[in-house]
């Protein structure tokens, strides 16, 4: 049996062994809108719970602007220009766009210039967060467990704050879009490392589509709320990156219809848990490093069987990567319970510790392979993956292992459809 994993730009064809019972995953595929620019449109102009947006607006305000960075699939350069046009009526000199970064690296201006397009980039100014930078960030509140909220400063003093992005299921947050563009995207390392806390890493609400009761989430929109929203413009895609929904006004209202519309399109429940599931992290730019990888593997550990292995096949352009703590953090440890007791511990409060803390909790449920033409066999085994060169042969050896009855499962577009038991 031949499946295609999208990984990179060009994707990989696997050969699975003949015997195995293989269970394919896909996302169900909805067209894109016919008229995407034409709906972001409309949507600005009859938004939920929340006046058109032009109506929020006059030739004087400030305008700040966040959208999603490299590492997001969000369509910026189909998104921004609309929105922009809506706002003619205001001089490019008094609207900043940010990009939510979070504690991810700032993006070089070909990378800026790829996702926004020369024409936006040239025009306006751009902010990119900087989450080192605490002169740059602004407190705007504490939340109930005592978090200080700092967000980039400049953002807080817009007259008119809107937050764009889109909105799939995320694998400790319950969602993406909505308040996460503030809350990491525009904090301040502190902030965002006290919300990413052991505690919340540990709890079984803080996973794939859980809003209500996940701690992780109701702090992010706490905090959110603390730097007062003005409007949003979420929307949900298709593995073509072609948008199937949008979802404008008040911030809150409108990420929670989004929500709803994006689980029931992609999350998809099985019956049972399988011995072996093999998953992509949804190509490029998706699969740019191992860090943004764990999200493929935790959408596998939701129905692989304990004692299970998983498979998982990235590009890993961007390495580790050597940038932030998580390379660092996974090298220091020698086992996967010496990595959760130092991640684990009150006085660790390194940046990225909670992207070790749920590979190491994945790696501890499964054997974890991993395949990736851009990182060696001993890269891969001092962060504690296996080496996979060959996913076939993988698979083969796996099922001389589990046995004639073992269960096999494929996620080809990884973590845009996230399963789980039902």
């Amino acid at each position: 049996m031949k499946v295609t994993l999208a990984y990179g730009k060009t994707g990989l064809d696997v050969v699975l062994p003949d015997q195995a019972d293989v269970t394919l995953i896909e996302p169900k595929y909805l067209q894109g809108l016919p008229d995407q620019a034409g709906a972001i449109r409309q949507s600005l102009r009859q938004p939920i719970s929340s006046p058109p947006l032009r109506y929020l607006t006059n030739p004087c305000s400030r305008v700040g602007i966040i959208f999603s960075d490299i590492t997001r699939a969000t369509p910026n350069e189909v998104i921004l220009p609309v929105l922009l046009a809506e706002l003619d009526h205001i001089p490019s000199e008094r609207i900043v766009l940010f990009n939510s970064t979070g504690t991810h690296r700032a993006n070089t201006d070909s990378e800026l210039r790829g996702m926004l397009g020369d024409a936006i980039v040239n025009r306006y100014r751009i902010v990119q967060n900087d989450c080192l930078d605490r002169a740059s960030h602004v407190l705007v509140g504490t939340t109930r467990s005592g978090n200080d909220v700092r967000v980039q400063r400049e953002f807080v003093e817009c007259d008119v704050r809107i937050l764009t992005g889109f909105i799939e299921p995320h694998f400790f947050a319950g969602f993406s879009g909505g308040g996460k563009a503030v809350m990491p995207g525009l904090a301040l390392l502190e902030t965002i490392s006290r919300n990413h806390n052991a505690p919340h890493m540990d709890s079984p609400m803080a996973s794939w589509g859980i809003t209500a009761g996940n701690p992780l989430w109701e702090e992010v929109r706490d905090a959110t709320a603390m730097a007062e929203p003005t409007f949003l413009l979420n929307v949900t895609l298709n593995r073509d990156r072609q948008i199937t929904g949008v979802f404008a006004g008040d911030w809150q209202e409108a990420h929670a219809r989004g929500c709803e519309f994006a689980k029931a399109t992609a999350m998809s429940p099985v019956g049972d848990a399988f011995d072996i599931v093999i998953t992509s992290n949804s190509g490029y730019p998706l699969d740019l490093n191992v860090y943004q990888a764990v999200k493929g593997m935790s959408a596998s550990a939701q129905i692989v069987k304990q004692g299970g292995s998983i498979i998982v096949a990235a590009e890993c352009w961007d390495g580790i990567p050597d940038h932030g703590k998580y390379a660092q953090l996974l090298r220091s440890a020698e086992s996967l319970d010496e990595l959760l007791e130092a991640v684990r511990h009150p006085a660790c409060q390194e940046q990225d510790r909670w992207q070790a803390h749920i590979q190491a909790l994945i790696c501890r449920k499964a054997d974890v392979y991993f395949h990736s033409h851009n990182l060696s066999d001993e890269l891969l085994r001092s962060i504690h993956l296996l080496p996979c060169p060959d996913i076939g042969a993988t698979v083969q050896s796996l099922l001389a292992r589990y046995g004639p009855d073992a269960r096999v499962c494929v996620l080809p577009e990884g973590p845009q459809t996230i399963p789980y038991i039902a």
